[in-house]
Parts: structure tokens; C-alpha cells; sequence
């Protein structure tokens, strides 16, 4: 008998947990990132923002939803769509794997500029994307390469872990009506029992391994009465053993698309909440 959607539904709700169990109990024998594996992430970054720099230089579309009208229609009229960056997700290497996701929205009735404001307004990052950031601030701001720190929560079953860490982003304006950014992870520690009284921060490179590297390429464009975010997001985290690959892969898939889209959906929240109206009031009166 074939399965109604609510009963695939039921099922995946009860293996889920389950699943969840077994990477936590894997995740809590804690590790250390790998030389292969560093390379192996540094060179699939390098792979994609040469792809990025080789689509400017040969007047390809600016954003890849413009090669889909179905996609491009989607985000038009207002959804959220987020597909997979690469042919397998995630994608294997020495030990370890990359999560490669790409997500696009349309913010109607904004311009680029207020777009990005809000993208650096690193202080209220905080509120912008709660609960899972908990802490932020600007380290140091110049007029393309900020820096910033981040205190993200990951709350499971069995753990409260969070990851401390800094970044480095850098704005790239090529016209008035487009732009783009490159932010990536230049320190995380992951710290275990976060908030309790046995909490323990870990070395750089050491932990369990949920989320080892960030990297991310974000293209902003205005037209059509708004402005059109798109961003590929990349993670590199600890593999997952082989003979559990099966039933955690779907799992790994669905945390790593659905984090992207939630953060999409936050900063075009942002542009239109009352932080959001005030810097762009701001940045208006500034002109």
C-alpha cells in the first residue's frame, strides 16, 4: 500500500529523533580538523569564487536565478527558494564534508544601498537572527573589509553547544545597482556545555566538528522596485561514519537548506523591521 504524504510525514518524525541521538553520540568524541581536510575546504572556496569572478568577466548573468525563469518567477512573487550548490550535498572529502547550499528572496520597495546597510549592521545581528545568534559585534569596519565576532547556539537533545568565532566580510560595489560580498570564518571554538557551570571552550580546530569552517558569497541587485539577495552558503563540518551515511545524510540536507533559508527570510526580515526602517532612514538622509 502506498504511503500518504502525512504518513511519510509521521514516520520521518519518529526516525528522527533517533538519527539525531546517533550523530550527537558520534559528535561527542571529540576530534581535530585535518591538514586534507583544510586543503581540500580552501581549495573547493577558492573553486567557487573563481566560478564567481569567471561568470563577471564573461558578462554571464549577474544572478544565477536569471538562468531559470521558473526560479526567477518564484522569487518575484515572493518565495524564498533554496537548491543545492553542488551535484552532491553534502560533498565528501577526507574526512570531513561540504554543505553547499544557494537561496535567493526579492525585498520589494528598498534600494541596494539600504540593502547592505543592514547586511553590516553587525550590532544587531543579535536581533536581526535570534535564537540562534546570541552575541555581536563590529570589530573593526573599513570601507569594503569589516570584521566581526559572532556567538552562535546550537541546542540539541542531548547538548547545549555553541560556537564562538570571528569573521572577515568584504563589500564589493560594481555599479550603482549591484553588489556583492565575501564573508568567511577567520577564528570559531566551539564550546561545550555552553551556559553551565562545567562549560569548556575547545582549541582552534578541535571539538566535535559540527561546523569546522563558513564561507559564503552573497550578490545583491536592484531593479524591479526592490532588491534581490542571493547567497551560496558553504560549511565545512566532521564526516559522518559510513554505516550510519544512509539515514543521517537526509537529516544533515535538511539542517544545513532549512539554516539558509531561515537566514534569508531573517535579513529580509531586518530590511522591514523597525531597525531596519530607521537605518534606512539613515542611509537616505545621508544622500
Amino acid at each position: 500500500m502506498k504511503q500518504s504524504p502525512a504518513g511519510y510525514r509521521e514516520a520521518w518524525n519518529a526516525v528522527a529523533p533517533i538519527a539525531l541521538l546517533l550523530i550527537l553520540a558520534d559528535a561527542a568524541r571529540a576530534g581535530t580538523l585535518k591538514s586534507e581536510t583544510l586543503e581540500a575546504w580552501d581549495q573547493y572556496v577558492q573553486t567557487a569564487i573563481t566560478r564567481m569572478q569567471q561568470r563577471l568577466a564573461s558578462g554571464s548573468p549577474f544572478l544565477l536565478v536569471d538562468e531559470s525563469p521558473e526560479r526567477l518567477a518564484k522569487v518575484r512573487n515572493g518565495e524564498i527558494i533554496v537548491w543545492p550548490g553542488a551535484a552532491q550535498i553534502p560533498g565528501k572529502v577526507p574526512s570531513g564534508l561540504i554543505h553547499h547550499w544557494v537561496g535567493a528572496a526579492f525585498i520589494p520597495n528598498t534600494t541596494l544601498e539600504q540593502v547592505v546597510s543592514i547586511t553590516r549592521d553587525y550590532q544587531h545581528y543579535k536581533d536581526f537572527y535570534k535564537p540562534v545568534l546570541l552575541e555581536s559585534r563590529a570589530i573593526s569596519m573599513g570601507a569594503s573589509e569589516d570584521r566581526f565576532s559572532a556567538l552562535l547556539m546550537n541546542k540539541s537533545l542531548l547538548s547545549k553547544t555553541a560556537l564562538e568565532g570571528e569573521y572577515k566580510s568584504n563589500v564589493f560595489h560594481l555599479d550603482p545597482q549591484r553588489a556583492y560580498s565575501i564573508t568567511q570564518s577567520t577564528r570559531l571554538q566551539e564550546i561545550e556545555n555552553y551556559g553551565s557551570l562545567n562549560q569548556h571552550i575547545f582549541p582552534v580546530d578541535e571539538g566535535s566538528g559540527f561546523i569546522w569552517r563558513l564561507f559564503s558569497i552573497t550578490h545583491y541587485q536592484q531593479r524591479d522596485g526592490g532588491v534581490y539577495i542571493e547567497s551560496e552558503a558553504m560549511a565545512l563540518s566532521r564526516d559522518i561514519p559510513f554505516s550510519l551515511r544512509w539515514m543521517i545524510d537526509p537529516i544533515v540536507r535538511r539542517i544545513s537548506r532549512g539554516s539558509l533559508f531561515t537566514s534569508i527570510k531573517q535579513t529580509s526580515d531586518a530590511v522591514n523591521s523597525g531597525t531596519g526602517r530607521e537605518r534606512r532612514a539613515q542611509v537616505a538622509g545621508a544622500r
